[in-house]
């Protein structure tokens, strides 16, 4: 009896979460089903307990919801909700009654594989201050991380499910909700919980929100066979993994470099390199002149006057390594032979580190930012991949497949004492820095991939430098475009990187 009442908890009552009928719901103490959905109650431990309120002439429902938090590994709210299974789009019109409370209280959109407080889940949550996130804890008991939206205040929230993949899209007005992030990978299996809700983010107090024009609809077949990519350049703060959207669109672009002044992110879309303030606005376009094959391998120089690029647009459409000035003008040739891929460069500003494949072989070289011979630095067996310089510029870090899969290695920056940094069964990619010297960022693909693939689930992953303990900073849709050039936040504490979406 006692598994049975933790399984089957909804709120303070003790009701077996499979029995549907109205009749049962009522004699057990929840709630009848009230407009489109089943079910209502409160989730975890509250101390006032909610409602639901429905109006069918205006099609609105009002809930009133208490709880201290969803957050973190357990959660507690009130929650209306429906069981469904397979592919789902939830979309309303969502408001708080008063602008008063707590600026965290939170009124959701939500899947939700079960009624337990510490359940898999996902929603978009609106708050009182007009953040609106896609929160999400993708294992029972895990720990709760979202991606905040760029957009403050929306009128209209919708959730989406397609297979395995969850996303959110947003309106100011009464328009069509537009994608606005996500894409992750959140495993509810079977039948699990749709609905809305509202945790108040205050034990002591009711907060109230209507939800309007409330949508419960499942695709077509022939809608979720087509699909449209999108690109997102996120951030990540590394002390909480917590992500904002910078800046989405349809199509593919890649690759954020972040200004040495943190101002302006730069990335490559269509053979160019663009700019984007960090406070947001519309990417312009850098001239690099007949440059206009611009692959995801570019990067700023240290003091910040000049851009390292690699095109495709000369000779036989093989890379090349190119240095403009920074707020564009004609390129300067620095790689004689191609293909060439631009990754590092050093602290002082006078030597560039790049991938040459020669030979049918690639390894990592070096050549001085004025130009002239190339040194190579590595000669084993395998790809060896993403040079980059440690801060201090004694060593060069990159990633190489010599051992079978790839792994993270480093170097002194003349190529001697090459050393493996840590070793494991997943494919490790693209390591990158922290200013600070104090953290290695790179992306992590799983076992059975080879190559560095675009569209893959993977992974960003964290290590400190000084104990060499490694934690997952994102869970995301992505791979080749997401994170190949250097991309920290000058003071050490955010990285930039693209995400995609598939958005039928």
């Amino acid at each position: 009896m006692r598994k049975v009442r933790r399984s089957c908890v909804f709120a303070v009552s003790v009701v077996c979460i499979v029995a549907f009928a109205p009749g049962l719901l009522r004699a057990q103490g929840v709630a009848a089903p009230v407009g489109m959905f089943e079910g209502h109650g409160d989730v975890g431990t509250v101390l006032h307990a909610g409602s639901v309120d429905y109006d069918g002439a205006k099609r609105t429902y009002t809930i009133s919801g208490s709880g201290e938090n969803m957050w973190s590994v357990a959660d507690a709210f009130q929650f209306a909700w429906k069981k469904v299974s397979g592919d789902v789009t939830l979309t309303a019109e969502v408001s708080f009654v008063n602008k008063s409370g707590n600026e965290h209280k939170k009124a959701v959109l939500i899947l939700r594989q079960s009624l337990d407080a510490d359940s898999v889940y996902a929603d978009v949550a609106l708050h009182a201050s007009g953040l609106t996130s896609l929160q999400f804890r993708d294992q029972k008991g895990a720990v709760t991380r979202e991606i905040q939206s760029n957009l403050s205040a929306p009128k209209r929230l919708r959730i989406v499910k397609r297979g395995e993949y969850v996303y959110m899209s947003l309106a100011a007005d009464d328009g069509e909700p537009k994608v606005a992030g996500g894409w992750l990978r959140i495993p509810l299996q079977g039948a699990f919980y749709v609905g809305i809700g509202v945790c108040s983010h205050d034990k002591d107090v009711v907060e109230k929100a209507v939800f309007s024009n409330v949508s419960l609809a499942a695709p077509s077949s022939a809608a979720s066979a087509q699909a449209t990519l999108y690109s997102t350049l996120e951030t990540v703060a590394i002390d909480s993994a917590d992500r904002r959207v910078a800046y989405l669109a349809p199509g593919r672009f890649e690759a954020s470099n972040w200004a040495r002044e943190g101002s302006a992110f730069l990335f490559n879309r269509e053979g160019r390199i663009v700019r984007l303030p960090v406070a947001g606005g519309t990417p312009e376009v850098i001239d690099t002149g007949f440059a206009t094959r611009c692959n995801n391998d570019h990067g700023i120089s240290p003091d910040a006057s000049q851009l390292a690029i690699s095109d495709n647009s000369q000779e036989d459409h093989n890379s090349i390594v190119y240095v403009v000035p920074i707020g564009g003008g004609t390129p300067r040739r620095i790689t004689q032979k191609s293909p060439s891929y631009w990754h590092g460069w050093s602290p002082d500003g006078k030597t560039l580190a790049f991938v040459g494949q020669r030979n049918g072989e690639f390894d990592i070289y070096a050549i001085p930012a004025a130009g002239g011979e190339e040194t190579r630095l590595t000669t084993a067996k395998g790809l060896d991949d993403g040079p980059e310089y440690s801060p201090d510029g004694k060593y060069i870090y990159f990633n190489s497949e010599r051992t079978g899969h790839m792994q993270v290695w480093r170097m002194k920056a003349d190529g001697s004492e090459q050393q493996q940094v840590f070793s494991d069964d997943l494919n490790n990619w693209f390591p990158h820095v922290s200013p600070d010297g104090h953290w290695m960022v790179f992306l992590t693909y799983e076992a059975d991939v080879t190559g560095h693939p675009e569209n893959k689930d993977v992974m960003l992953r964290l290590m400190s430098l000084s104990d060499k303990k490694i934690t997952v900073l994102a869970k995301l849709f992505g791979g080749q475009g997401t994170i190949n050039v250097p991309s920290w936040s000058p003071d050490s504490k955010r990285v930039a990187f693209v995400s995609y979406v598939l958005v039928p």
